[in-house]
């Protein structure tokens, strides 16, 4: 850990819990509703996120909703007494299936979107025409859009039907036009990249602080049986951000 003595750079770091699980949840988001003050002067912000060692600017943002759909519930020796919930998810599917997800350039890098089902539930018995489904769908996008630019977009993905909103995380552009981030972009010696998943960039974008992704670790693997960060990645991105961090000085 660098101390005031080793850099010209006024540091903090922040550590915090509940990262990986719901927004409301975060411990990021708990400090900046609580002790905002301590970090909304910061100029610049690193999240040590999985980029296997290069700058990942911005992220995706990222939304959970439900489709709901309701019927009628009867026996299944009568169906045609019923209306089947699970049955008036198809055209939703239909629409998943044939949906093009868009890849957009913002300041430079490619945010490739998604549009996915994660989940799907609806039926109570083998015997009975369910009268509630529920289709769980995940949606990813580029830092083009707002969140209100998001929510319209699935709307009109899904129009006619009921939509349920569980998670708005809003996008963060790639924030790489700052000195600091040119500078360290400079250190680490390798072409940026956009983030695809969602990270905690956008909550310090939110409040005005320009930040990126870096850290070791291949995203790809991240949820995988085979996640791993090797030894040689965390020693090099020790290395880089020390660098960076001592440049200033090295150069007075």
């Amino acid at each position: 850990e660098l101390t005031a003595q080793d850099t010209d750079y006024n540091l903090t770091y922040i550590f915090y819990d509940n990262e990986e699980v719901a927004s409301e949840l975060s411990g990021l988001a708990r400090l900046i509703r609580n002790h905002g003050e301590l970090i909304t002067d910061a100029d610049f912000g690193v999240l040590l996120e999985p980029t296997d060692g290069t700058i990942e600017g911005g992220c995706n943002g990222t939304m959970r909703f439900f489709v709901r759909t309701r019927g009628l519930a009867a026996h299944s020796g009568r169906a045609w007494r019923g209306e089947n919930a699970i049955h008036a998810l198809a055209p939703a599917l239909a629409a998943l299936a044939s949906y093009d997800p868009k890849t957009i350039a913002v300041e430079g890098l490619d945010y490739r979107e998604g549009l996915n089902a994660v989940q799907i539930s609806g039926g109570v018995a083998g015997n009975v025409i369910p009268d509630a489904a529920a289709m769980h769908v995940n949606y990813r996008f580029a830092p083009d859009k707002n969140l209100d630019e998001a929510v319209a977009h699935v709307r009109e993905v899904f129009a006619g039907y009921e939509l349920d909103f569980v998670d708005l995380s809003p996008a963060a552009r790639p924030g790489l036009d700052t000195p600091l981030a040119a500078s360290l972009i400079e250190a680490v010696g390798q072409e940026p990249q956009p983030k695809y998943g969602w990270t905690d960039v956008a909550r310090l974008s939110e409040i005005g602080i320009p930040a990126v992704n870096f850290g070791p670790g291949d995203a790809l693997l991240a949820h995988t049986d085979n996640e791993h960060v090797s030894f040689s990645q965390l020693t090099r991105c020790h290395a880089d951000l020390r660098a960076w961090l001592l440049s200033d000085r090295d150069e007075d």
